[in-house]
């Protein structure tokens, strides 16, 4: 499940209280349990409801879908619902290549594809695009889904 949802809900109270519903929600989906993610979730909807009826509603409705990404370790799901880099990117595509508007072959179009993917950013904060803790989380991804994964070369 994609947290950009967070974004999504968001987007019906106005921006001044998008950190403070960002901050609550962080806590629903940072919860240890399904038990803690409920309490949380009680917690929010009782602050939210009378405001935005709606966001709360969607999030009841999506409840049984959220569940499950609970069930992740507590380590991989930063991975799972850190998003914004792949938003990120698939934004940086769209924008080259509608800034180019066409291109000769499917050749020369990877070709600028793959030169936005591997070129450093300036001024961000993590230009290489590593992501921290990455040997940590593979070892919990290999003790988790060992026989899904694949030695590379």
């Amino acid at each position: 499940m994609s947290f950009t949802w967070s974004a999504t809900v968001c987007a019906t109270p106005p921006k001044n209280y998008w950190a403070k519903i960002a901050r609550s929600l962080r806590e629903i989906y940072t919860a240890p349990t399904v038990e803690a993610a409920e309490t949380r979730f009680g917690e929010f909807a009782s602050e939210w409801r009378p405001l935005y009826p709606a966001m709360i509603q969607s999030w009841e409705n999506a409840w049984e879908e959220f569940v499950p990404f609970l069930e992740f370790p507590v380590e991989l799901r930063r991975i799972v619902y850190t998003t914004n880099a792949i938003e990120s990117l698939n934004a940086r595509f769209r924008r080259a290549v509608r800034h180019r508007g066409h291109f000769p072959n499917e050749q020369a179009a990877m070709k600028v594809l793959y030169l936005l993917a591997t070129t450093r950013r300036q001024n961000r904060e993590n230009m290489t695009g590593q992501i921290s803790n990455w040997k940590h989380a593979l070892n919990i991804l290999t003790i988790h889904y060992g026989d899904r994964l694949t030695a590379t070369q």
